[in-house]
């Protein structure tokens, strides 16, 4: 049962780094005007994304929020403000300009909000990993 749990986490995990990742490719491409630039922030915003969601969908499974709608929500505020704070982070790295991390960071509130809200009610309608919830339907 746990087992199943972790794969899902995982899955949902690599699913939403796909969205993302090409979400934080043409944000910074548009953004900073060098697809290179782009790239580089979203490869490797690929590692330090994936880490950081899968950890807080460990949380969240432990979290004691059960309506649907209202956790959906939640989810995706928490994860917008990491989110948000790691690709800001990065671009001024790459870029060696805050303004530009911060110019890419807030257009991605808005794009990824979205995104990772209908990626959550989408994974809220597959079973993987949910043993209970699937022997329940039978």
């Amino acid at each position: 049962m746990q087992n199943s749990i972790y794969k899902r986490h995982i899955a949902k995990t690599i699913t939403w780094r796909i969205v993302g990742t090409i979400d934080t490719i043409l944000l910074s491409w548009m953004i900073s005007g060098n697809s290179l630039t782009g790239l580089k922030i979203g490869g490797l915003e690929l590692i330090t994304k994936m880490i950081l969601y899968y950890c807080h969908e460990q949380v969240w499974y432990k979290a004691n929020v059960t309506k649907s709608q209202k956790r959906h929500f939640l989810k995706t505020i928490t994860w917008r403000i990491i989110g948000t704070l790691d690709t800001m982070l990065l671009a001024w790295i790459i870029t060696g300009n805050p303004l530009t991390g911060f110019s890419i960071g807030i257009a991605e509130v808005l794009t990824k909000m979205v995104l990772y809200y209908l990626h959550e009610r989408t994974w809220y309608k597959i079973d993987f990993g949910l043993e209970k919830r699937r022997r329940s339907k039978q």
